[in-house]
């Protein structure tokens, strides 16, 4: 990725409908100038506090403070061990507080945090928030979810189908805080492309939005409409959890440049590679052994001796073709190699009258409360998005349709969130309160070169 690419991002997060307090937290830090960049990428986290309480809401924000510091601190290393020490470095933050105080004890958060540098997109990470990658028609998920319901499927034991439905989905396996170390996923730096859009966002979204709706969404909405969008569906859904959502989209390249090549290289060797080796020189042996019995007239030895071959060659295509991850080498500014790996998991992004169709019934559900409960809202907006949005939907234009939809149904929630903060704080004090101004539109948009 070059500096001359702007990236337009946004960012959101929300309590939900049934939580007491927000332990989610998220980090944004763009470079402001291209040495900065060069030297530092834009970086992006989310992290997912556990805990109860306020314990949970610490320490996804020690996190959130931990890791963008401590990684421009170590940048004289390379930008994964860099990424993976800083992650680190918050683990030992977090659990060293729990430590001291018995409340805070066992405290935790997951943390994901994407940097966009030169060489690519680098994605360091523990817990199960994720991080997608939405690149034509197709979202990727560039993150294993460190689940008890992913570690089974990985163990192959179960089938896929009966692991999701028996296991409950919302136990994790890896966290940062419990324990004094922590085993940190690097994964890329993964070639960035223009257009290329990163998701990051914690399990309140992805609990209750599927992949192909969030590829979609992001797909064709800007940013911050594709934040407010995602985190209005997962409330409509039921919000159980807090949401944090951050898009972030590459821009398109100017004219006179183009997209940085990242050569190839072999990976580096380990244990694995001697097993191959072995294999394949025990397979080769025993070709040769066969022809040698074959010319010699040992004709049903040498025909058993290319079955053991036969048999031989057929598992290792099979342990080949079960390989979870293919490795890339890619070569570092500083000479060294790390592995680019295949998404964990990918869907195709399809727009259609279905998910309009969706989106436009809990839009008229809301409007209809809204006009009897007598909700605040700026009708005469409300109205031009609104019929914005049927006209295109009566042409089949299905791309134009989403963004007035989608804002449409956002003036309904925001009004929706309102009534239920002034009816909370009737319940609580038996007084109403008046109206906050209106908020302008776009303010949790920002835009970096």
């Amino acid at each position: 990725m070059r500096w001359e690419q702007s990236v337009e991002y946004a960012a959101l997060s929300d309590i939900g409908f049934r939580r007491q307090n927000n332990e989610d937290s998220f980090a944004v830090l763009v470079a402001p100038r291209a040495d900065t960049y060069l030297k530092f990428g834009h970086l992006f986290l989310v992290a997912d506090g556990m805990g109860g309480h306020a314990v949970g809401e610490l320490a996804s924000k020690m996190a959130a403070d931990i890791v963008p510091l401590a990684f421009q601190k170590l940048r004289d290393q390379s930008f994964s061990d860099a990424l993976r020490h800083a992650i680190e470095e918050a683990n030992t933050g977090i659990h060293t507080r729990g430590e001291r105080n018995t409340d805070f004890r066992k405290m935790g958060t997951t943390c994901s945090t994407l940097v966009l540098c030169p060489q690519g997109a680098l994605v360091g990470h523990v817990g199960d928030s994720r991080c997608y990658r939405v690149r034509g028609n197709r979202i990727d998920q560039l993150t294993f979810d460190h689940s008890l319901q992913w570690e089974l499927i990985r163990q192959g034991r179960q089938k896929r189908e009966e692991i999701l439905l028996t296991q409950p989905r919302n136990i994790i396996t890896r966290c940062l805080g419990p324990q004094p170390e922590v085993d940190v996923d690097i994964e890329g730096p993964y070639p960035i492309v223009s257009d290329d859009t990163f998701v990051l966002c914690s399990d309140g979204l992805t609990g209750l939005v599927q992949d192909p709706e969030i590829g979609l969404i992001v797909k064709y909405l800007p940013p911050i409409d594709a934040c407010r969008l995602l985190v209005d569906l997962a409330n409509l859904r039921g919000g159980g959890d807090n949401i944090t959502v951050i898009v972030a989209r590459v821009g398109s390249l100017p004219d006179g440049l183009s997209e940085l090549s990242i050569p190839v290289m072999s990976a580096p060797p380990d244990a694995r590679s001697w097993v191959w080796f072995a294999a394949w020189c025990a397979w080769s042996l025993l070709v040769a052994i066969g022809s040698v019995l074959l010319l010699s007239s040992r004709t049903v030895e040498g025909l058993l001796t290319f079955g053991g071959a036969l048999v031989t060659l057929g598992v290792l295509v099979i342990f080949a073709m079960r390989q979870e991850r293919q490795q890339i080498g890619v070569s570092l500014e500083d000479n060294e190699k790390t592995l680019v790996w295949k998404p964990h998991r990918s869907a195709e992004i399809k727009l259609n009258a279905d998910f309009l169709g969706h989106l436009m019934g809990l839009e008229q559900t809301l409007q209809t409360t809204a006009t009897e409960e007598g909700w605040a809202i700026d009708w005469d907006e409300h109205k031009k998005s609104y019929a914005e949005a049927t006209s295109a939907l009566a042409n089949r234009d299905f791309k134009s349709a989403l963004l007035p939809l989608g804002r449409a149904l956002h003036m309904l929630m925001a009004s929706l969130q309102e009534e239920r903060r002034r009816k909370d704080h009737v319940a609580k004090w038996g007084e109403k309160i008046p109206l906050p101004p209106k908020p302008k539109p776009g303010g949790e948009e920002r835009r970096g070169a």
